[in-house]
């Protein structure tokens, strides 16, 4: 049994991921930060099927709100196993309209938050000499994507900090991997019509938009793996391939 913090785990893949590692027997802890009545359904229901489980609201783009979130985890399960940075927001728009405030909201979610977060529970994972985080990024982090600049920029930057921990943090046995989805069925791509879905499924190899179930599949290989670090993995049915 593992204890596990999932960041952004009550909707869309965080959700999916908290869900399916509960049920794998694995002690969850789901943050939130808005989505406070489906973190609690959540627990409800985990709970039900014999789960456990706890559930923490932070923003975690707030450093004081991160040591709280982190002090509660070690305190209510001893230890922290892995770490899935997940939370995080999108932002569509030209360049040449991107606002200061937008563009710091969107840095200080979506990188910022993984710094914060993963800063505190690797001291906790080094004397340990033992741990695993997985970073939730994005195929536009690797590739980039029109009028999604800020969005692009915050997903490379949790790419570039992968790579770069996973030389700093080998030597104490802790590996830190991406997954970086391409569309996957969540509410995030709600904004899309039918249309636009159709024409991006068109451009699929595998012809289907992914399933957040995709995602917890990977991470539940990274958990499960020993010796892959570094890695900067892209479930996305072919439809960029690097």
């Amino acid at each position: 049994m593992k204890t596990i913090l999932v960041t952004g785990a009550a909707k869309g893949i965080g959700k999916t991921l908290a869900q399916n590692l509960a049920i794998d027997g694995n002690q969850v802890v789901i943050n939130f930060n808005k989505s406070e009545e489906s973190a609690k359904k959540m627990k409800v229901d985990l709970e039900k099927k014999g789960c456990d489980l706890a559930i923490f609201k932070a923003d975690i783009s707030k450093q004081e709100e991160v040591k709280k979130l982190v002090d509660f985890t070690i305190k209510t399960y001893k230890k922290i196993d892995v770490l899935i940075n997940n939370a995080g927001i999108d932002s569509i728009g030209l360049f040449t309209k991107i606002t200061n405030e937008e563009w710091k909201n969107i840095i200080d979610v979506n990188l910022n938050s993984v710094f914060y977060v993963t800063q505190e529970v690797v001291k906790h994972m080094i004397t340990k000499k033992n741990g695993c985080i997985i970073n939730i990024s994005s195929v536009w982090g690797m590739v980039g994507a029109s009028c999604e600049v800020a969005y692009s920029v915050s997903k490379a930057g949790i790419d570039a900090m992968t790579k770069s921990l996973a030389k700093e943090l080998g030597p104490s046995n802790i590996r830190i991997n991406s997954i970086a989805p391409g569309i996957i069925d969540t509410s995030m791509n709600d904004t899309l019509s039918f249309e636009e879905k159709q024409d991006i499924i068109n451009e699929i190899p595998l012809g289907r938009i992914g399933k957040a179930q995709d995602i917890y599949k990977c991470a539940k290989w990274l958990i499960e793996d020993n010796y892959t670090t570094g890695q900067i993995i892209s479930p996305n049915g072919g439809w960029i391939i690097t």
